[in-house]
């Protein structure tokens, strides 16, 4: 799988992720990361482990530049993430499927018009757009619940339209934040489920988490923080 884009600014090859020496301060002095260094190669599966508070969601926020390093350098396919202007933001963006705590579905909209959501920005036909909605709510067994509006899905069925949403711009990276927080075992299983077949076709999976069963289960590789530096 591939990184294509339209814009001039930036060049795609098979997504490559790579941080150097990268640290995140924030106000008041308090650091986020400290001297982060690892590669993931393109179609790798990698959880990002540690307690809360050991820089999991720092990390992950700052790969599609929701948050810029204090220092260091972060690239994403050659292009160095911390450097890109504002408006080749949409361009990196387009290419990473995100799935936040903060799933910011719109709950009077039906699932099937969350997932349209991000092709409303596509060049894609009014019928494409519909077949590959339908194509990704059906990817993670929710075609049948297509017309219900969020409130009337599980949380599990939640987590799997924010999924929906991520992937249905076919993006090559994948990047989830706790997606199996606030799931049962057997919901939070389900959910890696889905992100292991994604892996299996080709696209780079990142997943934070704090669940140690999942990790044992699942787990190939595993970048592990505590206190904003990586221990193993």
């Amino acid at each position: 799988m591939t990184c294509s884009l339209s814009s001039p600014a930036i060049s795609w090859r098979p997504c490559l992720i790579s941080f150097s020496s990268v640290f995140k301060r924030y106000p008041g002095g308090q650091e986020g990361l400290k001297g982060v260094s690892f590669t993931i190669e393109p179609g790798q599966f990698v959880f990002v482990a540690g307690h809360s508070g050991a820089g999991k969601s720092t990390l992950l926020k700052l790969i599609p530049a929701i948050e810029r390093p204090s220092s260091g350098v972060i690239l994403v396919n050659g292009q160095n993430v911390g450097a890109l202007k504002r408006s080749a933001l949409p361009y990196l963006r387009r290419n990473l499927g995100l799935v936040f705590q903060d799933q910011k579905l719109l709950y009077d909209r039906s699932a099937y018009d969350n997932v349209m959501l991000p092709l409303s920005f596509s060049e894609l036909s009014g019928r494409e757009a519909a077949r590959r909605a339908r194509a990704a709510l059906e990817k993670v067994g929710l075609l049948a619940r297509q017309k219900a509006k969020p409130i009337q899905l599980s949380g599990g069925e939640q987590q799997r339209l924010a999924i929906a949403r991520a992937v249905v711009n076919r993006p090559s990276v994948l990047i989830a934040d706790e997606p199996t927080a606030n799931l049962d075992a057997e919901s939070a299983a389900a959910i890696l489920d889905i992100f292991v077949a994604f892996n299996q076709v080709g696209v780079t999976v990142l997943v934070a988490t704090h669940d140690e069963a999942l990790i044992g289960r699942f787990a190939k590789r595993v970048l592990r923080l505590a206190k904003g530096g990586i221990v193993e």
